[in-house]
């Protein structure tokens, strides 16, 4: 399975896709009995030359800057299609030509009718296409067919995102991870993939002695899922050990979790100056990072990076990174990191809450991170800072900031700072010995001084700090405070 990372690498270069999109049912906005637009219905567009995707310029997924508020919670099929163009790009393929098919209701011999069937081959034997690439699930019989139908390979969405994963994949845990995901996606999909892999029936000639290829790969497919299970369990024996030594000290942990591409790997450097890989490729975090920073109010937390999400997620990924994803379930407070120059934020945040509930988590308490605010017109960001109050009594929980510039963070890191339950902040009135240089030492490292006033060998002070490292200096506080 490890050879699925290198599908998308030819050796003449990045392969040529052609991309199919799909929808079912009445278009959106339609009134009953209304045909279909004819432009929806037209063949295949050749898409421009391979585009490129950064923070500075994102074509494909930007059709204006009108940020979260404005976009219902629903995409259009050219929006999907944005989105599936860049998970094209991220897998390193380069799109020859794009599609879209609108249909009542899914063929399920080929999802999208015999007559696009034929289309698309033209159009792949036309732009010398190396694959088909359709931004929808498959079936078994459907990819058969496909395959059969089509003069390149064919891929459906969740093997291209399998795809991305595991070329992104850089420690052994992410390689496990991303193996089991494609074995549990590939074993229901071996029936019919070649003539070695097909049964013997149970007429004349068809007989056999011992096990059926087909019967032998799945044998086989079956026990590597199982080790790899296996394997993982131990990953999260070692995760829990970690983190029990973790909550030996009152550190609390915090989540970095959003779509994929909403820019979390530049929050997680900024606020942690560590140098942890970012792009503006989806998907290019897969591994999870832990750093160490402190607040305003000189309360450390750790950190933590996570893999993003994105609309209909393959559910074996979420069940195979459920040892990483531990991290968002163990979280005292999540940052959910948004895009706010995508023209579909709330489409996004829907699909990030629906992980989130799958992982027991949508209860936890969350800051909205509003990123990117450097992409939006001047208009459109102003109007955004006037909403969103981020004082001390604030009411909305939304922190709107540029990962990138640093605008913003600041802000971000006293909303966090209020928003932490566990080893709350406290103020004191504290009396030290100046002989006491440790415990000066720890007070002035670890907390803010408000005051300090010195009476002969005392050191007067007025602090404000975590109640566990108050706590600790209980013997030096004054009375009644």
């Amino acid at each position: 399975m490890r050879a699925t990372a290198k599908r998308l690498r030819s050796e003449r270069g990045a392969e040529r896709a052609v991309l199919v999109g799909v929808e079912f049912g009445r278009s959106r906005g339609a009134a009953a009995g209304e045909s279909w637009p004819e432009s929806a219905s037209q063949g295949a567009s050749v898409a421009q030359p391979n585009r490129t995707s950064n923070h500075a310029s994102r074509p494909a997924l930007q059709r204006g800057a009108a940020g979260p508020r404005n976009s219902g919670p629903v995409l259009t099929p050219e929006e999907s299609l944005a989105e599936f163009r860049e998970l094209t790009l991220s897998a390193g393929g380069r799109v020859a030509a794009e599609l879209m098919q609108r249909r009542p209701r899914p063929d399920p011999a080929t999802l999208i009718g015999s007559g696009k069937v034929e289309e698309i081959a033209g159009v792949a034997a036309s732009t010398e296409a190396d694959l088909v690439l359709f931004d929808h699930d498959l079936s078994p019989t459907q990819l058969r067919n496909l395959e059969s139908a089509l003069p390149c390979r064919v891929l459906d969405r969740t093997q291209l995102i399998l795809d991305i994963f595991a070329r992104h994949a850089r420690t052994r845990e992410g390689q496990l991870q991303v193996e089991l995901a494609q074995l549990q996606y590939l074993l229901p999909r071996l029936t019919g993939r070649g003539k070695a892999m097909s049964q013997l029936g149970g007429g004349i000639g068809t007989r056999g002695p011992g096990e059926t290829q087909l019967e032998t790969d799945r044998r086989r497919i079956q026990r590597r899922i199982d080790q790899l299970k296996l394997d993982l369990e131990a990953v999260r024996r070692v995760r829990k050990q970690q983190r029990q030594r973790r909550e030996a000290v009152p550190v609390p942990t915090v989540a970095l979790v959003g779509y994929t591409n909403a820019g979390k790997s530049t929050l997680f450097n900024t606020l942690t100056g560590a140098q942890v890989f970012s792009s503006a490729r989806m998907f290019a975090t897969l591994d999870p990072k832990l750093r160490a920073i402190e607040l305003p109010s000189r309360r450390k937390v750790l950190l933590s990076d996570t893999v993003g999400f994105i609309r209909n997620l393959p559910h074996t990924l979420v069940t195979s990174f459920r040892a990483t994803l531990e991290e968002v379930a163990q979280a005292e407070v999540l940052l959910h990191v948004r895009d706010a120059s995508s023209s579909y934020g709330e489409e996004q945040k829907a699909q990030v809450e629906r992980v989130l509930g799958e992982l027991d988590s949508l209860a936890k308490p969350r800051i909205e991170v509003l990123n990117k605010i450097d992409l939006l017109p001047d208009k459109e960001r102003a109007a955004l800072l006037a909403r969103t109050n981020t004082g001390p009594k604030a009411e909305s929980t939304a922190v709107p900031l540029s990962a990138l510039t640093g605008e913003g963070t600041q802000a971000l890191l006293e909303a966090l700072d209020r928003a932490l339950y566990s080893d709350p902040v406290i103020e004191a009135e504290l009396r030290v010995p100046q002989q006491e240089g440790a415990a000066l030492a720890a007070i002035d490292a670890g907390m803010l001084v408000h005051a300090r006033r010195y009476e002969g060998n005392l050191v007067h002070l007025t602090v404000s700090g975590p109640a566990s490292l108050v706590g600790r200096m209980r013997r030096f506080r004054v009375r009644g405070t």
